[in-house]
């Protein structure tokens, strides 16, 4: 991995974008595409330089009264939570910043969110970053400027290609403008807390919510070991349930949920502010930021993430509403990815080992991703070796 400071082109318009691909592909160099940069230790890319969309920081359009905003891929995903906040709406994917988490310098970007698809608790509710992303400009591996999408959910046919380049990690193509939906903020939100209950139970005690007709925007437990770190310090292991809306349906929907939960315990209520504090420190994994053992992201079915800690060794956050498990251990990274794939899911080293990041491919799905990577970056010129091992 370069050092920033090192050599480093910083485009200003999709066209210069465009002439530096261009000519790295023809001499035969690399680039490590990064936003903010605060992602760049995950599956670190092998490159000659970097290309760093910071530049490209411009809010094109914003639209609050239909629910969109277009922006270059560089502007800060800060700016644009304060700017969404200040007309009542918010990014409806909540997106993770996780600076604590990775020890990151810099700022996050929307690109760069929306290249990893990464989402928090949320996304239970409200779907991940990807089922957002409803328009694009990008750069190819090529040299090409493509366009795709638009300003609505139902707006092309045939390949969707946001949802390509989404989770692609800057492989396939350089994102220099995205459209994204928003949505309005709720009004308030409330938060159901339960306590000592072990991951089975607690499994048992959220898919009962889930299946209630109480709209849970988010799900998660914390084992007693997790529960007793900072920030939150607890005595016992916390389970908690998320509502949100508006005032009279979020208290309506918590008494309802709280006597359809009674069988798992005493169950304990808070407010809007230490609701919002609580998740915050969920979504950015607060409690392991500064562990220094191997950190792994696992998806899973919500119904088997609690045996991913009960097959390995190790401590685990569950994010259970996203079937997002964050489990700290020592266990040798093929063990991991084996467990996790009996369990149906996959796993990516965020942090520690050294090894590959991403969950290698075999197969038929290897030979896709190869035929895509061809189509879209045929001489390797993005992001060489972050997903896969050249």
């Amino acid at each position: 991995m370069l050092d920033l400071a090192a050599e480093t082109a910083r485009p200003k318009s999709a066209a210069e974008v465009v002439d530096l691909v261009a000519e790295a592909g023809a001499a035969g160099r690399s680039l490590e595409v990064v936003g903010g940069g605060t992602k760049r230790r995950i599956g670190a890319a092998a490159a000659d330089a970097v290309l760093s969309l910071a530049g490209m920081s411009k809010v094109i359009d914003y639209a609050p009264e239909e629910l969109v905003l277009t922006a270059q891929s560089g502007v800060k995903l800060a700016t644009l939570e304060r700017l969404v906040a200040a007309e009542g709406q918010m990014l409806p994917f909540e997106p993770p910043h996780l600076l604590g988490l990775l020890a990151a310098r810099g700022h996050p970007t929307l690109g760069g969110i929306l290249a990893a698809n990464l989402s928090g608790p949320r996304r239970i509710r409200a779907g991940a970053a990807r089922d957002h992303f409803l328009g694009l400009e990008a750069v190819t591996g090529r040299g090409e400027l493509v366009r795709a999408g638009g300003r609505v959910v139902k707006n092309v046919t045939g390949y969707d290609l946001c949802k390509l380049i989404a989770g692609s990690w800057g492989t396939l193509a350089v994102l220099t403008e995205v459209t994204i939906k928003v949505l309005p903020a709720a009004r308030t939100e409330q938060t159901i807390l339960l306590f000592g209950l072990d991951e089975l139970r607690a499994g048992e005690a959220i898919t009962r919510a889930l299946n209630a007709p109480a709209e849970v925007s988010a799900a998660a437990h914390l084992p007693q070991a997790v529960a007793a770190r900072a920030p939150l310090k607890g005595e016992l292991a916390v389970t908690a349930i998320r509502l949100e809306g508006f005032a009279a349906s979020v208290a309506a929907r918590a008494d309802g949920l709280v006597m359809a939960l009674k069988s798992f315990g005493r169950a304990e209520l808070i407010d809007v502010d230490h609701s919002r504090e609580f998740w915050a420190q969920i979504r950015e994994v607060e409690a392991f930021k500064n562990d220094p053992r191997p950190l792994w992201r696992i998806s899973a079915p919500p119904a088997a993430g609690w045996r991913v800690c009960e097959a390995l060794q190790g401590e685990a956050l569950y994010d259970w509403g996203g079937g997002l498990v964050w489990l700290l251990s020592e266990s040798e990274p093929a063990r991991v990815r084996s467990i996790v794939r009996e369990l149906g899911g996959h796993a990516t080293l965020y942090r520690g080992h050294g090894g590959a990041a991403f969950e290698p491919l075999e197969g038929p799905l290897a030979a896709l991703t190869a035929r895509v990577k061809a189509a879209f970056d045929p001489n390797g010129v993005l992001n060489p070796g972050r997903m896969a091992r050249p």
